[in-house]
Order: C-alpha cells, then structure tokens, then sequence
C-alpha cells in the first residue's frame, strides 16, 4: 500500500469513528456538550460560581423539583440588636425621667423625718425605689406593646421598634424587681421593701389591666405615686400610719389629678387611638366637662394641705402661708382651662404641675417641726460633717422665714 493511499483509510477511519460517537450520545450529553463554555469565576445563567459572591436571581426554577425558590427573607436592621440592651433602652424601658420624679417624692419623704440623716439608709433607700420604678416602667410597656404601637408618643418605644427583645425586656423587668426589692430589705426595712415591691404588682398589673378597660386606672395611678414619699419615711424610721406620711402621701395622690388629667386631654386622640380608657378620651361629647371639673376639684383639695398640716402640728403656720401663693396660681390656671378647654391651656396646668411638687416639698421640708433648731452635731466623722451641713442649710433657711414672717 502506497503512502497515500494509507493516508486515504486512516482519514475515513477517524471521519467514521466520529460518526459513530455522535449516534450514541444523548440529548443531554450533547446539550452540555454544544453549550459554551464559561469561565468558572461567572455568575451567568444564575449559576453561582465557585468563588462568586453574588447571589443567585430570585424566581429562578429548580432544576430538581421544578418550582420557583423563593428569595432570602430581609434581614432587619435591628435583628442583631434585639437581644442586648443599651444604656439608651434601659432608659427609655426604665422611663429615667418618670423614675427620677419617683426617687425625689421617695426622697422628699426621707428628709421630712428631720435630723440625724443616715445616709447609707438614704442611699439604698433611693437606689432601690429607683430599681423598683425601673421593673415596673419595663414591665407596663411589655404588656402594652400592641397598644403603644397605635400611639405617635409611644411608637418610639424599644419594644414597639424591636430594638430589644420581648425576652431582654422581661429579663430587665425581674432583675430590676428583684435587685430593688433586695435593696430596699437589706439597706432599709421590711416595711420599705413590701411597699416597694407592691407597687411594682400595682402599677404593672392592675394598673396596666385597667387602663384599657375602666377610667378607674387614673385613681389606681395615683395611689402608685403616692406611695414613694411613705417609703421615704417609712426608711428613715416612721410608719406609714404617721400624720406626716398621710399627709406626704396624700399630696401625691391629689396632684396627679390635675397633672395628669392635663396631659391626657392634651393626648386624647392619641390615647383613643391605643384604646386607654381615661376621662378625656370619654369626655370629648361633653367638650372636656368632666376634664376641667375634675383638675378644679383636686387642685381645691390640694390647696388645702398646707393649712391642713400647720392645723396638725406637722408644719410651723410660714408653710400655710407660703402656700397661699403657690395655690393660688395653681387655681388661676385651673379656672382658666375650666373657662376654655384649650390645649394651650392644658399644657399651662401641666407645666404648673411639674414646678408645683418640687416647690411644695421643698416648702414641706424646710418648715418641718421634725428638723429641731437645737439639733448640734457631736461627732467628727465623715458622716456627721454631711449631717452638719444639711441642718446648718435648713436652719438657716428656717431662720430667714421667721424674719420675714410674724408668725414663726
């Protein structure tokens, strides 16, 4: 066989071998093999790649089941936060401003027991009033979380943006019950520690369930707030069923009407739209008639107290005094919302409020008969020197009423 002729077979020879192979490929086998080919770093066709960080498009049909896989679900932006607690949500679960107003009419009780201060006694009785407030402000806005979602002032709320857990919030709620009423035995006394945390179960709970379901919670509000200063006294060695702490106690329970009356009439809508029962939701038909009848009547009955304590022996008569003036405004403004029931008005009752208390219990304390003018320090120690100050600051500020007024 010539050369060329060779040449001529094996030719024919792998022309027919190739014939062959395709007769017994599949469709598939032939599919993959015909379709281009792509570099292994594409992400083309939906195929992710090896080493590709893109993520395959969404509705693409699975090859082995033949539906359509559905997208990755969003991730929140507060999904990692949920489960740990910042300064910022203990805050705002805590409400530090509500809790700071608690600690100072616990305070107020405290100090109106007169001389010689303890004040470890003072500072765990603070301490733990404030750890109290905290656990039951936490737990109020775990049971409200629905309801608060409703409303503009409290759609900020931790709980309501899911900046923090329903489980976080709750874990605060018990430690802060706990911690506070540990402090509150350990550091004060029984008495103090069972008012403190019965508070917690009165605000958090049937407070709480009230206010959706009766204008009652307003009532029930206002023995919680009213409770701090006994607490107060109750620490620095009284018992609650003392004239003064009736008489602190009661102060508290009557300015809450007109302070917060004013606010939820300024807040109606919103409180109607998270389903509260409170008087001015319910008064609106009346154009706040019952709103403005109530806010006179308490602020009548609380105007009443300074007398009501001189009358008692618990004050000197400069106190009955300097309230006349303090009332009298308090009335003015009253009267004025009860002529047009304004929100102008409203916020004008609630802003006297918020300067009222403060004045009151600084009033309360300075002409106190508990702080004695013969009162003289006998030790030394760091402890005494902080009592020394404090007696020499009210008497003398007791001093200077007595110049100014004829009946000291």
């Amino acid at each position: 066989m010539t050369t060329s002729t060779a040449i001529l077979v094996l030719r024919h020879g792998i022309s027919h071998s190739r014939n062959a192979t395709k007769t017994i490929q599949p469709p598939e086998l032939r599919k993959a093999l015909s379709a281009p080919r792509e570099s292994p770093f594409s992400t083309s066709g939906g195929l992710l790649r090896p080493f590709s960080t893109a993520s395959p498009p969404s509705g693409k049909l699975s090859e082995e089941k033949g539906t359509t896989a559905s997208p990755p679900p969003p991730i929140s932006p507060n999904q990692n936060k949920a489960n740990h607690i910042g300064i910022s949500c203990i805050t705002e679960l805590s409400k530090a401003k509500l809790s700071a107003l608690v600690v100072s009419t616990a305070s107020f009780g405290f100090l109106a027991a007169g001389s010689p201060i303890s004040w470890p006694t003072l500072v765990a009785c603070s301490a733990g009033t404030a750890l109290c407030s905290s656990s039951a402000s936490t737990w109020n806005q775990i049971f409200e979380i629905d309801r608060d979602a409703k409303m503009k002032r409290t759609a900020h709320r931790p709980l309501v943006k899911g900046t923090v857990s329903s489980r976080s919030a709750k874990l605060l709620g018990t430690m802060t019950g706990v911690s506070g009423g540990s402090v509150l035995l350990y550091g004060t006394d029984p008495v103090t520690a069972a008012l403190g945390v019965s508070n917690i179960a009165l605000y958090a709970g049937l407070y709480t369930y009230l206010k959706p379901r009766h204008e009652i919670n307003t009532w029930v509000g206002a023995v919680v707030g009213a409770i701090p200063p006994v607490m107060g006294w109750t620490a620095a060695g009284g018992s609650p069923s003392d004239i003064e702490a009736i008489l602190m106690g009661s102060t508290l329970f009557l300015w809450q009407f007109p302070h917060f009356f004013a606010l939820s009439w300024m807040h109606r809508k919103d409180y109607g739209r998270g389903g509260f029962q409170m008087v001015p939701v319910n008064d609106v038909h009346t154009k706040g008639d019952r709103t403005a009848a109530l806010i006179m009547r308490y602020t009548a009955y609380l105007s009443t107290l300074p007398f009501l304590s001189t009358a008692l022996d618990v004050t000197s008569p400069m106190f009955a005094i300097e309230g006349v003036a303090l009332n009298a405004y308090a009335l003015y403004v009253a009267k004025q919302f009860d002529k047009e029931r304004s929100n102008a008005n409203a916020r004008k009752v609630f802003l006297t409020s918020l300067w009222y208390l403060p004045s009151f219990m600084m009033l309360f304390i300075l002409h106190s008969k508990t702080w004695k003018d013969e009162e003289k320090a006998m030790d030394k120690n760091a402890t005494e020197k902080w009592n020394v100050l404090l007696q020499n600051w009210i008497r003398d500020a007791r001093n200077k009423g007595k110049e100014l007024c004829l009946h000291e």
